[in-house]
């Protein structure tokens, strides 16, 4: 089969719709399918590489942060892959490139399928100076956009509830986003592991709250600041791996907590091959969100061996379990007194770490694969039935 999948972030982007599609092509091509990705370059130059078209584009960070707009130039881009002719088209994003995907799906006749990897209502920060309009608008434009598709692929139930709200009319199937399981339970040395603790400047005796992520108003990275300024001066460290817009007033409001290193410390963007040893560093996950639509950084904790202390969300039903491989909090009280116990209790940390690893083979990149490829097909057969192109 002739797979494309089109998005306007691929890497280097490091996010997660660049590592559900990563995760996505490699199921894919290991299982003998032909794999094409469309994307935006990072300039106003088009280039083709190793399967990837990437067309020119300009800066769009004004609308959102690291967002970029297409350029006209895309004919000849557009004509080598209609004459390609995939079987399936799969657009990963709702701006620039699902236009060129909703194209080629029509020229060729093939399905055009979408997952909607972001809750916009959680991001009108960014666009609306009103809450209330800003939803409004996100739901509005999700709508219009999915019901030109022929399939809707949600992370989670929670996100195929909101879609149905929205009044999408194309068939939502829910797929989880699988990840690299090996990758991220694979062994890793206690002086590995000291080097890094090392080079970050954390103590040998210092606990680590670990956050891995977007430093992003949505992700409520204030309330983790707030959390480690209430332990006070116990030896723990709360550890946070990412980047983003918010950094410059995370650093404010830790400075105004009187929180400087080890009691915080801001990592920066790690390499992706690195990224396993700041879990398995940390000896809890921490996550304050509540606008996540899977949390893969949650899956990839769990991965590693890592309890998971995080905010309760609808999409990490049947993910974190209390008790199990870790806790879902309503209140901040909740939250301090489930951070205390285990930042005290070490066989109830080595207990939940066991549950982390074991629950996460729940969601592996295999089975991630093996459902797509189902629903590819599905669709497939629907358009033939529909008098398409197969």
């Amino acid at each position: 089969m002739k797979i494309l999948i089109t998005s306007d972030w691929y890497t280097p982007a490091v996010n997660g719709v660049v590592a559900s599609i990563l995760a996505l092509r490699r199921q894919l091509e290991a299982r003998g399918h032909e794999v094409r990705v469309l994307t935006l370059s990072g300039t106003l130059n088009t280039t083709c590489e190793n399967g990837v078209y990437a067309v020119g584009s300009v800066d769009a960070g004004l609308i959102y942060p690291g967002a970029r707009l297409r350029s006209f130039a895309v004919g000849q881009t557009m004509r080598q892959l209609v004459d390609w002719k995939p079987d399936v088209v799969h657009s990963q994003c709702e701006f620039s490139t699902f236009f060129l995907a909703r194209y080629i799906a029509r020229a060729v006749g093939a399905p055009l399928i979408h997952t909607y990897h972001t809750v916009y209502e959680d991001y009108t920060h960014y666009f609306s100076p009103s809450r209330r309009w800003g939803r409004l608008l996100a739901r509005g434009l999700s709508r219009a956009i999915l019901n030109q598709c022929d399939g809707v692929i949600a992370p989670t139930e929670k996100v195929r509830a909101l879609l149905e709200d929205y009044g999408v009319k194309p068939p939502v199937a829910v797929i989880p986003t699988g990840i690299p399981l090996r990758r991220f339970a694979a062994p890793v040395s206690d002086a590995v592991l000291a080097g890094l603790r090392q080079t970050l400047g954390i103590p040998a005796e210092n606990r680590i709250l670990v956050y891995v992520g977007r430093l992003a108003k949505e992700k409520n990275l204030e309330e983790l600041l707030d959390c480690r300024a209430g332990l006070g001066e116990a030896p723990v460290t709360l550890l946070l791996v990412g980047d983003g817009p918010a950094r410059p007033a995370l650093e404010e409001q830790a400075a105004a907590l009187g929180l400087a290193a080890p009691a915080v410390v801001f990592a920066g963007m790690a390499a992706p091959e690195t990224v396993p040893l700041y879990y398995r560093l940390g000896d809890v996950f921490v996550s304050a969100s509540s606008s996540e639509t899977q949390g893969l950084t949650y899956l990839e904790a769990l991965a590693a061996g890592t309890p998971a202390v995080c905010r309760a969300d609808p999409c990490l039903a049947g993910v974190i379990e209390n008790g199990v491989n870790g806790w879902q909090y309503e209140t901040g009280r909740e939250r301090d007194e489930v951070l205390h116990r285990l930042l005290a209790d070490e066989p109830l940390r080595a207990q939940l770490a066991r549950g982390a690893a074991a629950s996460a083979a729940a969601f592996s990149e295999e089975a991630f694969g093996e459902k797509a490829l189902a629903l590819y097909e599905a669709q497939r057969a629907a358009k033939a039935r529909q008098g398409g192109a197969v």
